[in-house]
């Protein structure tokens, strides 16, 4: 009997921001397929809101929230899928819906490098959702929804009522071009049949590294690590002005030089830099094992203590590299540099669009329907094309259901959703954008208010 036969199987849900991958996770959810599924989701920003959008259903949901997917996510997805292990009879699938500005290469790449994981799970697919309507907008101005085409195992055209025929055909060809094993499916607000997403074993390692040869060469939340040889003792790192105002940072102990050692203990530290940081400022003493945050907000050089126990090789797995803060390590009692035994830059394969962010709005009380509008046409016309997406839900003065809206660029939809009942009339909004003014438009929103 084939191993993978016990495993679980896990499809990856992609798509640019807005392409309608909730949309497809409500209509999996409410389909009579007889599976137990468990999502994951994957948000940007500070504020998760999808799991508010998720229809009610017995599946779990767990969510993952904030931080770049392509850094941090591996060891997220890690904690969440060891989670689940723990509760292994309560579901039989595991789909995980990603934000739309990730590369969904690290998340599959958690299902190879991970000895754990991928004993228990294996990856079916990865379907990634397309808004027909904005696409070859998207493909100019993001590499994340161009690695999304490519890496696709099954690739939906979503909202083809917006287009016409040959436009879309037109955008299937060049797509072709782009990924000629996926297989493409039609849709209108991602009507497509379970089983054409679900259980297609449609995963293919070889064709994943043809696509990228460095696949299994794995992306890590740091930059940089140094490999130390420390005796008992006080030992303190400084460091000086860098290009960022706190570094994060893991101190592991027993750590050795070679290449296996380096790559265990980063695989080790990817699940200490998912966990929250502890801030540690000057003159503080940073623990050994965790995920910190050196705060470098004070001006000229800063100092933080380390305190040894016993003989051992350590080894600092650092956001930044050594060199951006000139940092170094000495030994408290006779003032020597320890120097750097073994050094490695591990270089990610992706780079941050800066001007690209997110923020949320939490309000509580009723909003006027009229001005409301007002305010939304006016966004959109003026802030429509740099707005990438924008979803939530809102308590309008005099209805008792809650309104829930998404949108994408110029287009904006919504519909009243389930009461409010006995909860809290409350407004949640989450923007995802480039170069968006917060404080105007939350100012604007603010207005809104009855």
């Amino acid at each position: 009997m084939d191993s993978s036969s016990n495993k679980v199987p896990v499809t990856i849900l992609t798509g640019f921001l807005g392409s309608g991958k909730t949309t497809l996770l409500n209509r999996i959810l409410s389909e009579q397929h007889g599976k137990r599924i468990a999502v994951i989701e994957n948000e940007f920003g500070e504020v998760g809101i999808d799991q508010a959008l998720v229809i009610n259903a017995e599946e779990e949901i767990f969510e993952m929230a904030n931080g770049c997917i392509c850094c941090t996510v591996r060891g997220d997805l890690i904690r969440v899928l060891g989670n689940l292990m723990k509760r292994r009879d309560k579901f039989d699938y595991v789909v995980v819906e990603t934000t739309g500005l990730a590369d969904p290469g690290p998340v599959a790449q958690t299902f190879f490098m991970d000895d754990e994981i991928s004993s228990e799970f294996s990856l079916d697919g990865i379907i990634t959702l397309v808004d027909t309507f904005h696409i070859n907008q998207q493909l100019g101005r993001s590499n994340e929804s161009t690695e999304q085409i490519a890496f696709a195992d099954v690739i939906v055209l979503n909202k083809t009522d917006l287009v016409k025929d040959s436009e879309l055909d037109n955008l299937e060809a060049r797509l072709r071009e782009m990924n000629k094993m996926a297989k493409f499916i039609r849709s209108e607000m991602a009507n497509v049949p379970i089983n054409s997403v679900l259980d297609k074993s449609a995963f293919n390692l070889d064709q994943a590294l043809i696509r990228r040869p460095t696949f299994l060469e794995p992306e890590y939340p740091f930059e940089w690590t140094g490999i130390y040889s420390t005796k008992p003792g006080k030992y303190k790192i400084i460091m000086s002005e860098g290009p960022d105002p706190s570094m994060s940072l893991v101190i592991e102990l027993d750590q050795n030089t070679d290449d296996v050692s380096l790559r265990n203990g980063a695989e080790h530290c990817v699940r200490l830099y998912a966990e929250d940081a502890e801030i540690i400022k000057p003159s503080e003493i940073i623990p050994k094992g965790k995920h910190v945050n050196l705060n470098l907000e004070s001006l000229g050089q800063k100092e933080f203590y380390v305190e040894i126990e016993k003989d051992t090789k350590i080894g600092l797995f650092a956001q930044h590299t050594a060199e951006e803060f000139n940092m170094k390590l000495i030994e408290v009692n006779n003032n020597d540099e320890v120097p750097v035994e073994v050094e490695r830059t591990w270089v990610a394969q992706h780079e941050h669009d800066d001007e690209v962010g997110s923020f949320s709005i939490e309000k509580d009380g009723d909003l006027d329907e009229q001005k409301l509008q007002a305010w939304i046409s006016k966004l959109l016309r003026e802030k429509g094309v740099d707005i990438f997406r924008m979803k939530g839900f809102l308590s309008i003065a005099g209805e008792s259901n809650r309104f829930v809206f998404q949108g994408v660029h110029m287009i904006f939809s919504g519909k009243p959703d389930r009461p409010w009942g006995s909860l809290p009339r409350r407004n949640q909004l989450v923007f995802i954008g480039r170069n968006l003014d917060e404080k105007e438009m939350r100012k604007g929103f603010e207005d809104c208010l009855v």
